[in-house]
């Protein structure tokens, strides 16, 4: 499985920006899609995940209320759509595959990461 993040850019805060990732290759036919951050000098960290009916999702405390997970099975494509962007949220965003049930960790398959940058 490839996946290719996007949408990232340099945003004030009280922003909003949509990130994409794009799926190809190998695809399962039940798998969670998930996205992950990692800011400069701390570890990665997960952000959300939606499994593949859309019907269960997961959100990091740190972003409930302000993202949104979704995606779009025909396009094998999750979206991140950030709300209220806070200088905090600044770090390079991934997203992942895992196989099997949602979860914050365990994930397979790693996209390049799409840097998000929010000026105070």
């Amino acid at each position: 499985v490839q996946l290719q993040a996007s949408g990232g850019g340099l945003v004030q805060a009280g922003g909003s920006l949509r990130l994409s990732c794009a799926a190809s290759g190998r695809t399962f036919s039940n798998y969670v899609m998930g996205w992950f951050r990692q800011a400069p000098g701390k570890e990665r960290e997960f952000v959300a995940a939606i499994n593949w009916s859309g019907k269960d999702i997961v959100y990091a405390d740190s972003v409930k209320g302000r993202f949104t997970i979704f995606r779009d099975n025909a396009k094998n494509t999750v979206y991140l759509h950030m709300n209220s962007l806070k200088p905090e949220d600044t770090a390079v965003y991934y997203c992942a595959v895992r196989r099997g049930v949602i979860a914050t960790i365990g994930y397979d398959y790693w996209g390049q990461g799409t840097q998000v940058t929010v000026s105070s």
